[in-house]
C-alpha cells in the first residue's frame, strides 16, 4: 500500500473512531483535533496557561491545574501551579495525538514548553523546552496553535524575525519535540500553486484546525510581533499598525501540506472550528476588527468559499470577537467578545444564518471558553495579550466555571487569578486519570481516592 492510501485509510479508521465517540456522549473539549485521545465522561482537571506578572506571585509564566470534578474534595480549587521560567507571552496550548504532553508556546520569546501531562494528571511536570524555534524554522516568529496530526504537531507561527510583521508559516514538530519542516503561508509573490479568490494574499498566520473528511487544513490570520506585543490603546491610535492585520483563511491540502485556496476574511479571522457531523464540510471563524462570523464551505461544485453569515454584537461598538467554541453535534456556536466582556449563543440550525439565542455577561473582560463535549460545562478565562488586556479594575483576571442547562449558564465557581498571585489565565484544557488506564496516574488515582476514604 503506497502512502498516499495509507494515510487515507488512517483518516478514514480515525474518522469511524470519532463517530463512535459522537454516539457515546462524551465530555472534552469540542474544539481538539480529530486524532486525539479523548475523555470519556467528567474532565477532572483544567490546565490553565497562565502569563506571569512582574511583581505577583514569582512573575513567571505557569501551568495551573484546577480541579473541576464535582466529586472531589478539591472541586474549584486550584491543586498545582509549575512555574517555566521568565515571562514569554504564555498564549495557547494543544495535546499531543495520544495525549501525554500538552504543548504551549510563548509569543514573545517564541519557546514551546512539553508538559508531561500523564505521568501524573495532577501535577504536571516539564518535560522539555524547545528553545530553537526560530532558528530551526527558519525565521518564524510567535508560536501559536499546537495542533495534533498523526505522530507530529504542527505549530503556527505569528511573525518572522526579519521585520517581526505578519508573514509567518506553519511549523511541523514530531510528538518527540524535534522539527520535521516548515510551510510558509501564501503571498502575492509566491502562492506556491494556491489559487487566489479575492484580492488579499497576506501571508499571515493564527489559527489551524483539519478536516480530515475533506483532505483540507483550514488556517486563519491575525497580526506581528510589532503589533501584539504593542499598547492596545497606542495600537488603536496608530493608523498605519492597524493596517498591519490579516485579511486571509487559505485551505490547504491536508496530505501533501500546500495551500490551495486562499479566501479573502477581512478584519482578522482568528479562531477556527470545524464541524463535526459526517454531512457537515464547513467551518466558522470569526474576525476580530469586523465582529462578523464567517463559514468557509464548499459550493455545489467543491469549490472553498467564505461567507460573512452573521455579526456579532455591533461593529461600531467594537465587540472584538475572540475566541469561540462549536457544539459537537454543530447545533450552536459561543462566541465570546473581549471589549463588553460576554459570551454569546448563536443556533446553527441553519449554518448560512447563524441568529444569536443567549448572552451572557462574564465579566469586565473575557478571552477564551472551552466546552466539553456533552454541552453541559463550559469554563471562561479572562486574558487576551498583556499588553491588550484592560488595566485598572477592568482588569479582571479569573477563572470561571459555569454549568449549561440549555437556557442559561449556572456560575458554579471563580477563581481570582490576580488574588491567588497566579497571573494572567489564558487556555484551556482538560485533564482526566481516565485516559492513562493501567498507568502511573491510575495509580495515583486510586492513592488519592483511598486517602479520601480514610
Amino acid at each position: 500500500m503506497n502512502t498516499y492510501c495509507r494515510f487515507f485509510a488512517a483518516t478514514f479508521t480515525v474518522f469511524s473512531l470519532l463517530l463512535v465517540t459522537l454516539s457515546a456522549s462524551q465530555a472534552d473539549e469540542t474544539c481538539q483535533s480529530p486524532y486525539m485521545a479523548k475523555i470519556e465522561g467528567q474532565e477532572d482537571f483544567v490546565y490553565v496557561w497562565t502569563l506571569g506578572v512582574e511583581g505577583l506571585g514569582d512573575g513567571q509564566d505557569k501551568l495551573v491545574t484546577v480541579d473541576v470534578n464535582p466529586a472531589s474534595a478539591n472541586y474549584g480549587k486550584v491543586i498545582h501551579s509549575l512555574s517555566v521560567g521568565g515571562r514569554n507571552e504564555a498564549h495557547h496550548s494543544g495535546f499531543s495525538d495520544d495525549r501525554r504532553f500538552l504543548w504551549a508556546g510563548g509569543l514573545d520569546t517564541s519557546k514551546v514548553f512539553l508538559f508531561d501531562v500523564h505521568s501524573d494528571p495532577a501535577r504536571p511536570k516539564l518535560h522539555k523546552v524547545i528553545d530553537d524555534f526560530v532558528a530551526s524554522s527558519g525565521g518564524v516568529v510567535g508560536p501559536h496553535t499546537t495542533y495534533a496530526l498523526p505522530g507530529r504537531m504542527m505549530i503556527t507561527g505569528l511573525s518572522n524575525n526579519r521585520d517581526h510583521g505578519g508573514r509567518t508559516a506553519m511549523v511541523e514538530y514530531s510528538n518527540s519535540g524535534d522539527y520535521i519542516t516548515t510551510h510558509w503561508m501564501p503571498t502575492d509573490e509566491e502562492l506556491n500553486g494556491a489559487v487566489k479568490s479575492g484580492q488579499f494574499a497576506d501571508g499571515y498566520g493564527y489559527d489551524v484546525r483539519a478536516l480530515p473528511r475533506r483532505n483540507v487544513l483550514v488556517s486563519s490570520s491575525f497580526t506581528g510581533w510589532s503589533n501584539y506585543m504593542m499598547d492596545l490603546g497606542k495600537l488603536m491610535g496608530d493608523a498605519e499598525a492597524m493596517q498591519r492585520f490579516g485579511n486571509t483563511v487559505v485551505v490547504w491540502d491536508l496530505h501533501s501540506r500546500k495551500p490551495k485556496h486562499i479566501l479573502d476574511v477581512p478584519g482578522a479571522p482568528l479562531e477556527v472550528r470545524c464541524a463535526w457531523r459526517p454531512e457537515h464540510n464547513w467551518c466558522l471563524t470569526t474576525s476580530a476588527l469586523t465582529s462578523k462570523i464567517w463559514m468557509i464551505h464548499e459550493d455545489e461544485k467543491g469549490a472553498w468559499q467564505a461567507t460573512d453569515v452573521a455579526d456579532i454584537g455591533v461593529a461600531a461598538d467594537l465587540p472584538f470577537p475572540v475566541d469561540i467554541s462549536i457544539m459537537a453535534d454543530d447545533s450552536a456556536l459561543w462566541v465570546n467578545t473581549f471589549m463588553d466582556g460576554k459570551t454569546r449563543l448563536f443556533d446553527l440550525s441553519d449554518p448560512m444564518h447563524p441568529k444569536q439565542v443567549y448572552e451572557k455577561q462574564i465579566g469586565s473582560q473575557v478571552n477564551m471558553v472551552s466546552q466539553s463535549w456533552d454541552g453541559k460545562r463550559a469554563y471562561y478565562t479572562t486574558s487576551l495579550l498583556a499588553n491588550w488586556d484592560k488595566k485598572g479594575e477592568d482588569n479582571q483576571q479569573f477563572f470561571k466555571a459555569y454549568h449549561w442547562d440549555g437556557k442559561a449558564l449556572q456560575e458554579q465557581f471563580a477563581i481570582d487569578f490576580t488574588s491567588a498571585k497566579l497571573g494572567r489565565p489564558h487556555q484551556m484544557r482538560f485533564g482526566a486519570y481516565a485516559l492513562y488506564a493501567g498507568t502511573k496516574a491510575e495509580q495515583l488515582q486510586d492513592d488519592h481516592l483511598a486517602s479520601l476514604e480514610d
